[in-house]
């Protein structure tokens, strides 16, 4: 079971083409969904009902709520066969945030990051330096700003610097940026920490983009046309997004676009973004979908993932060959991805994150649009109000 859009499921089926091409003895039904409330809506079904999918493909963000009812076996054991899949092979991080312990409960598909896709026509045609590594949180406000434009002097914008979603995963990385962090403990979480001076600080930066900066669409602008199809148009600028999106913006033909890191406050940080194989508890062919798995994150499939730009490949070799860097593929600076795994961090993934997640991001979408502009302080506490109980039910849990 998998969930994307178009481009995603199109790219998870064929590695499954991958498979069946190779080996006769084992054939694979993809169940494909729209997006991770469907994913986990079927997925809590299926378990219910007593038939779920031998595997599926999940956020580590989402994941610890199906490892916390003991729905997952975890594929350590596969692991410790000789001759198969070795965990050294695969970049740390992810491998970290699908694990418990030293037992690894799934295995990461991936290994994305938040980075800045920017339309490299705009920022000529502006006399502007493409953005670089090292650049600055008020090097990005001030190119954004440069190029927010009403182009055809009708008082309305045409062209927004910035698009960014106002969500907690766009959030965190400058709140670590800042030297602030998002809860008390990464490991068992009790409560939020963005109460202190450098958090708050990158709360209020964040914010500050619609209201007063005014380089990002308005909660309407953004409703009528979502920012991703804004930068394919070439009326969005800067487009802060994952690795996920590049199938999509590969299909651009009348601009130029690349890939840079994120602005730094006092140092560099992004957030990991990774999915990951679980295999289900109840799976009926478990022998089987781990011969999937054999191939799906083995070289080859790797490599047919990473080909169709989907995909950060979880696995060191296939990641830093051609595959993935292959120069005549956009984006030209496919590098940026590698180089942030070693700064990604990702946030906590226990039980009721998701929840927690679903809680701030209503706050913080309400607050990014408020009209005026909102303060920092009062969405903090709004913030730790909401998920105080969310928190005290996850550590019981």
């Amino acid at each position: 079971m998998v969930a994307g859009d178009a481009a995603e499921l199109a790219a998870y089926r064929q590695v499954v083409a991958g498979f069946e091409a190779v080996q006769t003895e084992v054939a694979v039904r993809l169940i494909e969904v729209a997006d991770r409330d469907e994913l986990t809506a079927r997925l809590s079904a299926a378990l219910a009902g007593g038939a779920p999918p031998d595997l599926f493909l999940m956020s580590y963000r989402s994941y610890g709520q199906f490892a916390a009812r003991g729905a997952l076996a975890p594929l350590q054991p596969y692991l410790d066969r000789a001759g198969g899949l070795e965990a050294n092979g695969f970049y740390p991080q992810p491998m970290a945030a699908f694990a418990e312990g030293v037992v690894q409960t799934c295995l990461p598909q991936n290994a994305s990051s938040l980075v800045v896709y920017y339309n490299a026509d705009l920022f000529t045609a502006a006399g502007l330096e493409s953005p670089a590594r090292g650049w600055r949180w008020r090097d990005m406000v001030g190119a954004a700003a440069a190029l927010t434009r009403d182009v055809d002097g009708d008082g309305m914008v045409d062209t927004y610097g910035l698009g960014v979603e106002p969500a907690l995963i766009r959030l965190a990385p400058f709140v670590w940026s800042a030297g602030g962090e998002l809860v008390d403990d990464e490991t068992e979480p009790t409560r939020l920490a963005l109460g202190s001076v450098p958090a708050a600080t990158a709360v209020q930066s964040f914010l500050d983009l619609r209201v007063i900066a005014g380089v990002v669409p308005t909660d309407e602008e953004a409703e009528a046309i979502d920012i991703e199809t804004r930068f394919v148009d070439g009326s969005l600028a800067m487009l802060m997004e994952s690795r996920r999106v590049v199938p999509t913006l590969r299909a651009i033909e009348g601009f130029e676009w690349d890939v840079a890191p994120l602005p730094v406050h006092e140092r560099a940080a992004t957030v990991l973004h990774a999915d990951a194989y679980c295999l289900t508890a109840a799976a009926a062919h478990p022998e089987q979908a781990w011969a999937f798995l054999e191939f799906a994150l083995g070289p080859e499939g790797q490599a047919i993932a990473a080909s169709t730009g989907r995909t950060v490949p979880s696995l060191r070799s296939v990641a830093t060959s051609e595959a993935f860097l292959d120069p005549a593929a956009a984006p030209s600076r496919s590098q940026v991805f590698l180089d942030n795994i070693e700064i990604a961090r990702a946030v906590p993934h226990i039980a009721t994150w998701p929840e927690i997640e679903d809680a701030m991001d209503g706050l913080l979408e309400e607050a990014f649009y408020e009209p005026g502009g909102a303060e920092a302080v009062e969405l903090i506490a709004a913030l730790d109000g909401v998920t105080a109980p969310i928190f005290e039910r996850g550590s019981q849990s």
